[in-house]
C-alpha cells in the first residue's frame, strides 16, 4: 500500500490548524500496529450533543461542520481502507474518497451481511477499489457494479469482525478506518477491535433519532467502559480522541 512521504504528509495537512494539533491528533495514527492481526483500526463517528448520529428518519448530513468533513477526508488519506456498513451506504450514498484534501483515496469496504444493496450506489461505481463483505449464505453474484464480493463468517447479527480484519490484512490493508455508521462502529468496539476512536461532538440537539452507539445494556457502572481522552476544537465542533488499545466494554466480554 501507499506510504506517505514527508512532502506528501505536509501537503495533506497544509490546512490543519497548527503543528501542535497535527502532532497531537494525527501523530498517534501513524504508529506501528501492535495487535496480533497486524492492523491499526480507528473508529470514527460524528454525533450531536445528545448522542445522535441521525434523525429518526435517517437524515444525517451534515451533523458536524465543514472543518470536520475535511478532518474525515484527511483520515481517509492516512488509511489503507475505509469501512462502512450497509445502512450508511443506503442512507448517505457516500463516495468515501479524499476529495477535500491531497492524498490517496483508500480502498472502500462495505459490510452488508445479507447482501441487500444493489449497484445504484456511488461506492459501487467508478472510483477507488471497492470490496463488499457479506455472509456465506447471502444470495447474489460475486460482483456488484465494479466491486468484488467477499464472503465472511457470521457473528451474531453481523459478520465476524476478526475475520473481516484478517481478510483485509491478507490484501495488505492493515490501516483500517471504520467510518460508520453507529452499528458498524459499535460492532468493532464490542469485538475489541478498535485501537483508537475519534468522536466528533457537534453543537446540536436533535432530541430523538439514531444513537451513536448500540451495545448491550449495562447493569452497573463497573461494566461501563471508562477511558482517558483528549479534546480538540475543529471549527465549531469538539473532537474527542480516545486511545482504546483493543479494549472492549465489560458487557461485551
Amino acid at each position: 500500500m501507499t506510504v506517505l512521504d514527508p512532502q506528501t504528509w505536509r501537503r495533506l495537512l497544509a490546512r490543519a490548524p497548527g503543528d501542535a494539533v497535527v502532532s497531537a491528533l494525527y501523530g498517534p495514527l501513524l504508529t506501528t500496529p501492535t495487535a496480533p492481526d497486524g492492523c491499526f483500526v480507528l473508529g470514527r463517528i460524528a454525533q450531536s450533543v445528545d448522542g445522535r448520529i441521525a434523525t429518526a428518519n435517517g437524515a444525517s448530513q451534515w451533523i458536524s461542520g465543514p472543518e470536520d468533513v475535511i478532518h474525515t477526508h484527511r483520515l481517509r488519506a492516512l488509511f489503507d481502507a475505509v469501512v462502512v456498513g450497509a445502512g450508511t451506504v443506503r442512507a448517505d450514498d457516500p463516495q468515501l474518497t479524499t476529495r477535500e484534501v491531497e492524498g490517496p483515496s483508500p480502498v472502500r469496504v462495505v459490510l452488508d451481511t445479507e447482501r441487500r444493496l444493489d449497484a445504484r450506489y456511488r461506492v459501487f461505481g467508478d472510483g477507488p477499489e471497492t470490496l463488499l463483505f457479506c455472509a456465506p449464505d447471502a444470495s447474489g453474484a460475486n460482483r456488484i457494479g465494479h466491486a468484488q464480493v467477499l464472503r465472511q463468517p457470521r457473528s451474531g447479527s453481523g459478520l465476524s469482525i476478526v475475520a473481516v480484519l484478517a481478510a483485509l490484512a491478507e490484501r495488505g490493508l492493515r490501516r483500517v478506518l471504520v467510518e460508520g455508521g453507529g452499528i458498524t462502529v459499535s460492532r468493532f468496539l464490542a469485538a475489541g477491535a478498535l485501537d483508537r476512536l475519534h468522536i466528533t461532538i457537534a453543537p446540536l440537539l436533535i432530541g430523538s433519532g439514531i444513537p451513536a452507539f448500540t451495545l448491550p445494556e449495562t447493569a452497573t457502572l463497573t461494566d461501563a467502559m471508562r477511558f482517558e481522552w483528549s479534546v480538540h476544537s475543529i471549527g465549531s465542533d469538539l473532537l474527542v480522541d480516545i486511545p482504546l488499545s483493543r479494549a472492549r466494554p465489560g458487557v461485551c466480554r
